[in-house]
């Protein structure tokens, strides 16, 4: 069984309940596949990144393998505003958020609900430039566990979004994210848009950020925000102190 996500930002939770805490988000146009069914629960498995948690069976529209397939294959088509909305004939207006997917609009066996949208649209590979560019689009966003949107965003959510609106697919938590690229031994061998990971007393990784020129780094930490970086690791100006610490950096692309 597949589907695809047809609201604005639904959540995926750990387990099957609303209690459950948020472990990521899947945004409009998403498409996953299920995996299983408990009452009103499916697990699902979210097609660009692999991430499996539990979603709200209402929330979601069922396709075909063979149109999840065809998703699959098409170039990823995003919308490249903070928000827009989706059109539909009976005068439907959906809010959707940066990043959301628009590859299925076209497809008029998936697209059931004739959504049109006239906003402006991102796709392709864009140069490692531009990510600091995206990265300030979602500059004080709130922080939150599991977010994907500039409504609410976790570390891992938001480097895996710049990285997605420019073209390329990461994974989706911090400590998978640490395992892809080259690790590099110096800061001032960085480029703006590589990636730095900190660990905590356990030696895990749990914080990421972009790293910025001149040594500055953005990343998600209360809100997406704008720090100093150094080897010990990101330094907080308003706190005096260094509020994590430097495991390692690595070259994505």
């Amino acid at each position: 069984m597949f589907g695809i996500c047809n609201l604005a930002i639904v959540p995926v939770r750990a387990e099957a309940s609303d209690r459950s805490e948020i472990v990521t988000q899947l945004l409009f146009g998403e498409h996953i596949e299920i995996l299983e069914r408990k009452n009103q629960w499916a697990r699902i498995r979210i097609q660009f990144d692999d991430y499996e948690g539990w979603v709200d069976s209402k929330q979601y529209q069922e396709i075909t393998k063979e149109q999840f397939d065809l998703l699959s294959k098409e170039s990823i088509i995003l919308n490249a505003d903070l928000i827009d909305y989706i059109t539909a004939p009976n005068n439907l207006l959906l809010p959707i958020p940066l990043g959301a997917s628009l590859s299925f609009l076209n497809n008029s066996e998936i697209n059931t609900s004739n959504f049109d949208f006239e906003g402006t649209k991102t796709s392709g590979i864009k140069p490692k430039s531009a990510l600091i560019k995206t990265a300030f689009m979602y500059l004080n966003a709130p922080y939150l566990w599991g977010g994907k949107t500039p409504f609410g965003i976790d570390c891992s959510g938001f480097t895996q979004m710049v990285y997605k609106l420019n073209g390329y697919k990461i994974h989706r938590d911090a400590s998978q994210q640490a395992l892809e690229g080259d690790p590099l031994s110096f800061i001032e061998e960085c480029e703006p848009g590589d990636l730095a990971f900190f660990d905590n007393d356990e030696g895990n990784i749990t914080h990421v950020g972009i790293i910025m020129e001149n040594n500055y780094i953005i990343h998600a930490s209360g809100k997406v925000r704008i720090d100093r970086l150094d080897h010990t690791g990101i330094y907080n100006p308003e706190l005096n102190k260094h509020t994590h610490k430097l495991r390692v950096i690595k070259k994505i692309i």
